[in-house]
């Protein structure tokens, strides 16, 4: 009732106007001039109106059925962070009705806007990749990075769903969250893959060995994923820590590299340092995430911007932006020497301590 009310404001607005016209009509015409008659009222102040009108009318049925609403009255599917105090969309049950959300500016809308932005940043460079990429690179290379585009994606894109849909109703928004779950260990998996084949270029056993490793660590995150008590506040520590026991799996070929080559090697040639600044940023996001800082000194001042959660996916699209430099540049060394031959050993059998 109340939305109905506020709509019909906007059209009372112009309703003096229209009485004003009909004034006009009962002014005798014998005695006033077609001319006066017709310029005797402001014309161009009923089409101002009208315009105000029609636009504020506009305004209303786009914003029409739903306010920002507190925690408290949140129902309980929706209660995730209770240092967020207000600002949160009320359930709306609507897919369109969440699409338009995106546009209006509530808990959500940094998270949305994000990793939206961070995908569509990842689209043009996956495209220009493509369109640019000089003629050393073969098709191998374009599969291999392609792994890591698909991952950049697929993640942003599923978290940019899941918090578009997280309001639409329990069913819709435990789907969407395995969507976003999943996302992750596909950004995962996906970063590794050139890593992994430009690091050990000529040790194909290797390769294959931690590929296969990553992969299945990958299919269980996801399998523990889908189960529902998963997504639950009370399992916020258990996600973040199974993020990071995944993506710190990759110390272990990491490792296994800096000893056959050596650590100055490993820094320079193999790109480890963009690596770490990348495994820091990873790390660091997930941290604020679990542990739910800022907003746990600032509760109420982080309804908005600058929560835990946003900052989180600011530091995963920096990471990932990292992680790309870092594959580039060992994708760059590895293709510069143009062969396998002895002069970068992949093996431990291969090592030699003495020197």
């Amino acid at each position: 009732m109340e939305s109905e009310m506020e709509i019909t404001e906007p059209l009372n607005e112009i309703e003096p106007h229209t009485k004003a016209l009909k004034s006009v009509e009962d002014v005798d015409a014998s005695k006033v001039g077609c001319t006066d008659s017709i310029f005797s009222y402001d014309f161009a102040s009923l089409a101002q109106t009208m315009a105000h009108s029609a636009e504020e009318f506009v305004r209303q049925v786009w914003l029409r059925g739903w306010g920002l609403v507190q925690f408290t009255q949140l129902p309980q599917w929706m209660k995730d962070n209770d240092f967020i105090k207000g600002g949160h969309r009320p359930a709306l049950n609507s897919y369109w009705g969440c699409a338009k959300s995106i546009f209006r500016i509530h808990t959500e809308t940094g998270n949305i806007w994000t990793h939206l932005l961070g995908c569509i940043l990842f689209i043009a460079i996956w495209t220009f990749f493509f369109a640019y990429t000089p003629e050393s690179i073969q098709w191998q290379d374009k599969l291999v990075f392609s792994a890591f585009f698909i991952g950049a994606v697929v993640c942003l894109g599923f978290s940019c769903i899941f918090h578009t849909l997280s309001c639409h109703s329990p069913k819709v928004s435990r789907f969407a969250n395995k969507l976003d779950y999943t996302g992750i260990a596909v950004l995962t998996i996906g970063s590794f893959v050139p890593y992994l084949y430009y690091t050990f270029y000529c040790d194909f056993a290797a390769m294959v060995g931690y590929l296969s490793l990553i992969c299945v660590l990958g299919v269980v995150t996801i399998c523990v994923s889908m189960l529902d008590a998963f997504s639950t506040p009370r399992f916020r520590p258990v996600r973040a820590g199974s993020f990071i026991g995944l993506g710190l799996s990759g110390v272990i070929p990491a490792t296994h590299y800096s000893v056959v080559v050596g650590w100055k090697s490993a820094v320079y040639d193999g790109s480890l340092g963009w690596l770490i600044i990348m495994a820091v940023l990873y790390i660091s996001g997930a941290l604020l995430y679990a542990l739910r800082i800022p907003e746990r000194c600032l509760s109420g001042y982080c309804d908005i911007w600058f929560q835990s959660h946003q900052i989180f996916h600011v530091f995963v699209v920096a990471a990932a932006l990292v992680h790309y430099y870092g594959v580039s540049m060992i994708s760059d060394f590895r293709l510069s020497r143009g062969d396998c031959k002895p002069a970068l050993p992949l093996n431990f059998t291969d090592v030699a301590f003495n020197t």
